[in-house]
């Protein structure tokens, strides 16, 4: 089926808390209709479970946040457990954004806390410079192995805590609807369309993915990635559509 334009997009995350999201200055910009659907969200795990995996909140000096969800949770746990966090335990942040967040949860000018640039890499420098602590890192089910990795790496002594689950979201009220365009920004966002719909075939939708994960599962999928992001010439995904669009 040959494929048109891009009239129509939907991309597979919440819609932006922000008027000021570059998706609405492209869809202004280029006449498109764009919306938003979370294809996964995260569900808690029940403190009952997480006891079955004995691992003592209160052993560790360190916490390693790498998302909102995982400071929720982290917090949650410790109500559910009746836990009360010390002012000494020290928190490591992935960005300024995560330890920003933290405010909803802890008088922020009376604890330690150390932040990263975003990539996980950058805030290995800072968990490198504080070895002799004990950390605890509170996770989805779904925790990039890269993570792990560069802790292990390192000789970093460390606990993986599952406090989470990133599950697939019910996508029945789109069987009907049909967009020009789907974006991606996990593995798990193709996992969920598949399951929602096994018998899904692109034909002429064009296929967008953020990070090369995620590419990886859209080719894996046996699907045509035809919009990827980031690399030089577009950094973010909203860049990479308007080029895709402006070059077809």
């Amino acid at each position: 089926m040959a494929a048109g334009k891009v009239k129509s997009i939907l991309i597979s995350q919440p819609r932006p808390s922000t008027e000021k999201s570059p998706y609405f200055d492209l869809a202004e910009k280029h006449s498109l209709r764009i919306d938003f659907r979370s294809f996964i969200h995260v569900e808690a795990v029940p403190a009952q479970d997480f006891r079955q995996d004995r691992i003592s909140i209160l052993e560790h000096t360190a916490v390693v946040l790498t998302s909102k969800h995982a400071v929720n949770h982290f917090f949650r746990m410790c109500e559910e457990m009746r836990v009360t966090v010390p002012d000494t335990m020290k928190y490591f942040c992935i960005s300024e954004s995560v330890a920003f967040y933290l405010q909803h949860h802890i008088v922020y000018r009376k604890r330690k806390i150390f932040v990263g640039k975003v990539r996980f890499a950058d805030l290995m420098d800072l968990i490198k410079k504080h070895k002799q602590e004990k950390f605890l890192l509170p996770c989805s089910d779904l925790l990039k192995p890269t993570i792990p990795n560069m802790l292990e790496e390192a000789g970093i002594n460390y606990t993986r805590a599952v406090m989470y689950k990133t599950v697939c979201s019910d996508l029945s009220d789109l069987a009907d609807v049909k967009y020009d365009m789907l974006v991606f920004f996990s593995p798990s966002g193709i996992e969920s369309l598949f399951k929602n719909f096994p018998d899904f075939t692109q034909d002429s939708t064009r296929i967008a993915a953020f990070g090369p994960t995620t590419r990886q599962a859209v080719e894996d999928a046996g699907l045509r990635c035809d919009v990827s992001a980031p690399h030089p010439k577009a950094p973010s995904m909203s860049m990479a559509i308007e080029q895709y669009i402006l070059n077809k």
